[in-house]
């Protein structure tokens, strides 16, 4: 089936080879074998099978449907820029006319054009820079930070860090004149007084690390550009660990770094009383948060029966009418749990079981009617 060759069969081996792909399909003859051993599977069409003329294979092969093309190899590996090999020092034939190097031509030298090129003075030989050929992979070709290096930036960064701390001087500076001249204008206030301003002075000049407002975040509030420098105040205490550092172990509650939520308890064998994180689940079925759930749950059933309730449109509204259903229904409860009881009995508050009900049994036989009366036979 996988025969590649063209030549004129007549009818009688065309019938022939049909009844032998028709067995091989249905498990009577065995697969035809390639030129690797491999059994090909007789349900591949012919048009997949059948080699193009051009390969001029003999044998029946699925080598023309393999992948020919060469995966390039992946590094992070980058060129060598600046990078020197050999210096001569004597001109070499074959090298450029202008520097003297042999890994370029006079047309693509970059070096300035020399009043008299290399070829002729023999003086100041420019070396052979390294030409390097990596195979990069399609992420490679397209990563616009491959061969970057970060140490060029470091000068950029020299810079800021220079003006933040200039900044930050002058600012301390400031601070110590204004408490000078606060010093100087109080000068007849009590000896306490005096103390709590050298240690108002003594904190202006602690590090800027250890002073008081180390916890402050700086977020933008409320202006026409965009927002407008504030302080917030962090609110997370720092004594407190991370919950993604409760348990290291990598099979526990997974964690979600984008939305910083932890599903799941991650320390599930702890003393409840001394683990104070259970787990976004927790919190979500406990409390308020359950409530708010169940009112949600109504609004979206009653809108859907036609009710106009929205629990985001209007909130109050929706709580509001969840409470006057959830009292009718207790009262509808209440009253169907009366009218069973009034019919039937309540069993449960009994105290003692009458002996008859005890005792009275027998197998004697009962037949009652359609409508539910005893029937009494006679004799």
């Amino acid at each position: 089936m996988a025969t590649a060759s063209v030549a004129f069969k007549s009818r009688k081996d065309r019938r022939k080879q049909k009844e032998l792909e028709e067995a091989r399909k249905a498990g009577l003859a065995p697969a035809e074998v390639d030129e690797n051993g491999n059994e090909i599977n007789p349900n591949i069409p012919d048009f997949l099978s059948k080699a193009p003329w051009y390969t001029n294979s003999e044998k029946p092969s699925l080598k023309h449907q393999e992948n020919w093309k060469t995966e390039p190899v992946s590094t992070k590996a980058y060129y060598d820029r600046g990078a020197k090999i050999y210096q001569a020092e004597k001109y070499r034939k074959g090298a450029c006319q202008n520097c003297g190097a042999m890994t370029h031509d006079m047309k693509t030298c970059i070096e300035r054009p020399r009043k008299v090129g290399a070829k002729y003075t023999n003086k100041n030989i420019a070396p052979d820079e390294k030409i390097e050929s990596i195979e990069l992979d399609y992420d490679g070709k397209r990563d616009r930070w491959n061969g970057y290096d970060p140490s060029s930036y470091r000068h950029v960064r020299d810079l800021y860090e220079a003006k933040d701390n200039a900044r930050e001087n002058y600012l301390k500076e400031q601070q110590l004149k204004k408490l000078e001249e606060k010093n100087n204008n109080d000068a007849n206030i009590d000896g306490e007084e005096e103390e709590d301003d050298d240690l108002r002075i003594d904190e202006a000049r602690v590090d800027e690390s250890r002073q008081v407002d180390f916890a402050k975040v700086k977020k933008r509030v409320r202006t026409t550009d965009g927002g407008s420098t504030g302080t917030v105040r962090n609110l997370r205490i720092r004594e407190d660990p991370a919950k993604y550092l409760l348990n290291l172990d990598v099979n526990s509650a997974y964690y979600d770094p984008k939305s910083r939520s932890m599903r799941e308890d991650p320390l599930p064998n702890a003393d409840p009383n001394e683990n104070f994180c259970l787990g976004d689940n927790q919190y979500r079925n406990s409390g308020q948060a359950l409530e708010f759930k169940q009112i949600n749950m109504y609004s979206c059933e009653a809108f859907e029966k036609g009710q106009d309730i929205h629990m985001q449109a209007a909130p109050s509204q929706a709580e509001l009418c969840y409470k006057r259903v959830k009292v009718a229904k207790e009262e509808l409860n209440n009253q169907i749990k009366n009218t069973i009881m009034a019919k039937y009995g309540n069993a449960a508050a009994k105290d003692d079981i009458p002996m008859e009900l005890l005792f009275g049994q027998s197998e004697r036989q009962v037949e009652y009617d359609r409508v539910g009366r005893r029937i009494i036979k006679s004799g």
